[in-house]
């Protein structure tokens, strides 16, 4: 489990404003991303908490960021922007990755790639986060992101389901 209180940052974080305190729990996040793997922003996740406005737990939140990190291996964010204002802090970055896994998760990418078979194509795409955060935890979770774009770059078509084909 990461946290906001290790080493010297202890003693930092007291003069910290709880909106700087929030931005460097998400930046941190993002640093554990490329040093440790796409799931490991899990672990700044509170063990109960709210994502797209459903319960999830922590293991709830790895089991989608694994699915997301099976179906594009080579998963990046890339941050352009970090704003916090009270609980929540906002992430503008984007999203790349090599489509090459199955998707199999329904709560993953809305549901659109679940079951479809690997393009083997890149994407870019723009992705803003929200998060909330209580005692140094995420405890809420939304983010919107160019779904249409990502299906255009992987070469699929939406159907009224909701669904991808190529």
């Amino acid at each position: 489990m990461y946290s906001v209180r290790n080493n010297h940052f202890e003693a930092e974080e007291r003069t910290m404003k709880p909106e700087e305190q929030n931005k460097t729990v998400i930046q941190r996040m993002i640093e554990a991303i490329e040093r440790d793997g796409f799931t490991a922003q899990a672990d700044f996740f509170a063990d109960q908490s709210v994502n797209h406005g459903m319960p999830a737990t922590r293991a709830d939140v790895r089991a989608v960021l694994l699915d997301i990190s099976t179906t594009f291996p080579d998963v990046r964010l890339e941050p352009h922007d970090v704003v916090a204002e009270g609980d929540w802090v906002a992430v503008r970055c984007d999203f790349t990755g090599t489509h090459e896994g199955l998707s199999q998760h329904p709560f993953v990418h809305e549901g659109v790639l679940a079951g479809v078979a690997p393009t083997g194509k890149s994407v870019r795409v723009q992705l803003i986060h929200m998060f909330r955060l209580e005692g140094g935890q995420v405890v809420e979770h939304w983010a919107n992101r160019d779904d249409i774009g990502m299906m255009r770059q992987l070469g699929l078509e939406m159907y009224k389901e909701g669904r991808a084909a190529r």
